[in-house]
């Protein structure tokens, strides 16, 4: 299984419906910008700032090994599934 090449402690952003109420990850970014991860559930909002958190790369690991998956997805791509138990889809942003 892929790792990660950043280092654990990478400030990552999420939810807090993916940190606090531990709702499954099903949306994955990794931004062609600066390089940064986002890990998503289907949770819908309005506004992000309501619901944005920072967490360490680790304590999305420790939430959902299965994260490790797509662990060498590129930047400027994301992946998705329906479920923690679905096999994600990758996609390159457009």
């Amino acid at each position: 299984m892929p790792s990660f090449s950043e280092p654990g402690n990478t400030a990552v952003f999420t939810t807090k419906f993916v940190l606090f109420e531990k709702k499954e990850i099903t949306r994955v970014y990794h931004d062609e910008e600066d390089g940064a991860w986002q890990f998503f559930s289907d949770d819908p909002f309005d506004n992000y700032e309501d619901v944005a958190k920072i967490a360490a790369l680790d304590e999305i690991v420790n939430l959902d090994k299965s994260v490790l998956e797509i662990a060498d997805l590129p930047m400027g791509s994301y992946a998705l599934r329906e479920s923690r138990s679905a096999a994600w889809k990758t996609f390159k942003k457009l």
